[in-house]
């Protein structure tokens, strides 16, 4: 039966129920392993969870490009009732067959130490709470990818309207913003709701699991094993102590170049020297093609990679209405393929998320290299490593004179709005974490929506300093229900910060060896989740670090290369 299974692809599974899954499982269950054929039984389990976990994220990936798809939403929800809930209850079971053996197979002592984190933290309770909880998160989609606006006399979505963020005229901008902000304001008792529900489902999750709430349970959930909350605490001071000062300073040079009294929200996006918006492509095409020969230029074998993505069809880019928000990477680990999505308008932000999403896409080339049988997922934190680091390394490349999108002095502009932006994110970044880190932590204070608010905006006063929100408060403490990640995937986004002190190093490392900066980058990324973070982020020339000394040299680089980029005529 192993034998057949090894045989399954993903055409044959993608039309299967539990029924005609169900006897490869109860193979797996009835085989014995031994220390002969433990590598070859590893390696079936792995291929049978390629093959169902496939299913599933093709099946997820079409909710989010078409959110009034009832019929994939329908096929998704009973895949995941029907056959994903007794995968687990059964995964559970193969878990705790391969750790009572005893065995350690060389190489595989993280994957083991996952699977005996993953085995301690299962209860069969929980799998129809994580199905409700897949639900709410639909639905959150919905809600979002149904916001639009009219303006001058076009239905666009919100994404749509971030062009007009850019415009040079003070009052289109703030027309744009303010628009766009109250008809988010107009959700608020939907997503208010909506935050109890994910709340309720959660605190049962970690309750189920005997953990003294649901930070401790998302703690191990993820497996963070490497730093605890209270050095996220710390890291969050550390950027107050450093970074917010250095962003104040931004603020201010941009203030004064825009001789405006105070800095108000619709004065972030627009050039503060009045040039024409950067309007890098007209269409997908371009914005794809362009990629590419940046991608070329950083490593030929990363252009490659990129190429197959374009040639298989495996990039689905251009925004649309009742597409979900935001922009992802996601793996289709039976097929050994990547896929990006997103939503791109004609902005610079657009090349810069298909540059990271790229660096995402190139890690998962690198580690689907790994034997099935001791394949596992990098941690989130270097993963992110693998996509800021590319947006970095790219950097230089953006000219069209190296196959990018601007002329010289463009290019150099955009490099110093996107380190700008590297630098402000931090701050932002230890707003949401502060803020998950108390919801979680606190709660009969969380279920109410007030204190919610509340503690944003104080949130949001201690890190975000420079940008005048007076007369705008709802729409100021209500910011957390614009945070995908505060609703849909909690804890996830110190990951961005720990992973931005990385991609520094190694764009630090590529200033006196290019070459080798890129080789040491794909040698860790090629690692997967095989050893520590520490030892991947050495992989990778860096320090993995989260404190004030490592966040002083990241700004004092970023500094200096702005002022030499403002040099550029």
């Amino acid at each position: 039966m192993l034998e057949q299974l090894m045989k399954l692809d993903f055409e044959t599974m993608r039309g299967w129920g539990w029924a005609e899954i169900e006897p490869y499982v109860s193979a797996l269950e009835a085989a014995p392993i031994t220390a002969d054929t433990v590598i070859e039984w590893l390696g079936a389990w792995a291929h049978l969870g390629n093959l169902v976990g496939e299913v599933y994220t093709r099946l997820y990936v079409g909710t989010t490009l078409d959110t009034t798809d009832k019929e994939t939403e329908t096929r998704f929800f009973a895949y995941i009732t029907q056959v994903m809930e007794p995968f687990q209850v059964s995964e559970q079971r193969l878990k705790q067959k391969f750790l009572a053996t005893g065995l350690h197979p060389e190489g595989f002592a993280n994957n083991r130490r996952a699977m005996q984190t993953e085995a301690d933290l299962f209860r069969e309770a929980n799998v129809p709470l994580f199905t409700e909880v897949q639900a709410i998160v639909t639905e959150y989609d919905q809600v979002s990818g149904a916001q639009t606006v009219q303006w001058e006399g076009q239905e666009l979505t919100l994404p749509q309207m971030l062009p007009m963020l850019q415009d040079g005229d003070r009052e289109v901008r703030e027309e744009a913003w303010r628009l766009s902000r109250d008809r988010q304001l107009a959700d608020r008792p939907k997503l208010n709701e909506m935050w109890g529900r994910f709340l309720e489902r959660r605190f049962k999750i970690a309750a189920n699991a005997d953990q003294p709430d649901f930070r401790a349970y998302q703690w191990l959930s993820m497996q963070r094993f490497d730093y605890t909350p209270d050095d996220c605490e710390r890291f969050r001071d550390a950027i107050e102590q450093v970074v917010v000062p250095a962003a104040a300073i931004i603020y201010e040079k941009r203030r004064q170049q825009l001789q405006v009294p105070t800095l108000r929200p619709w004065d972030l996006d627009n050039d503060p020297l009045g040039r024409a918006p950067l309007r890098p492509f007209s269409n997908t095409k371009l914005l794809i093609d362009r990629a590419e020969a940046i991608f070329n230029q950083v490593d030929p074998e990363l252009g490659a990679y990129f190429s197959i993505m374009k040639n298989e069809d495996l990039l689905d880019l251009a925004n649309r209405k009742n597409k979900a928000p935001g922009g992802y990477q996601i793996t289709f680990n039976a097929s050994r393929r990547p896929f990006i999505f997103m939503n791109a308008v004609g902005l610079h932000d657009d090349v810069q998320t298909l540059l990271h999403e790229g660096g995402h896409a190139f890690h998962s080339f690198e580690y689907l290299k790994t034997p099935n049988w001791r394949l596992i997922d990098p941690p989130t934190e270097f993963a992110e490593v693998g996509s800021m680091g590319m947006e970095m390394l790219a950097g230089p490349y953006l000219r069209a004179d190296n196959g990018g999108y601007y002329t010289p002095v463009e290019a150099a502009r955009a490099r110093i709005e996107y380190l700008e932006g590297v630098l402000l994110f931090w701050p932002y970044m230890a707003l949401v974490d502060g803020f998950q880190n108390w919801a979680y932590t606190h709660p009969t204070e969380a279920v109410d929506t007030a204190a919610c608010d509340a503690h944003w905006g104080q949130l949001w006063d201690r890190f975000m300093k420079g940008i005048d929100y007076s007369g705008l408060e709802d729409i100021k403490v209500t910011g957390w229900h614009r945070k995908l990640h505060i609703f849909e995937i909690p804890f996830y986004y110190v990951e961005y910060g720990i992973a931005q002190l990385g991609a520094v190093q190694i764009w630090r490392n590529s200033w006196t060896d290019a070459a080798k900066a890129v080789a040491d980058y794909r040698q860790a990324l090629s690692l997967g989740g095989s050893v520590s973070l520490p030892e991947l982020f050495r992989a990778a020339n860096a320090r993995f670090a989260m404190d004030a000394p490592v966040l002083t040299e990241a700004v004092d680089a970023i500094m200096t290369t702005i002022a030499q980029l403002e040099t550029v005529s």
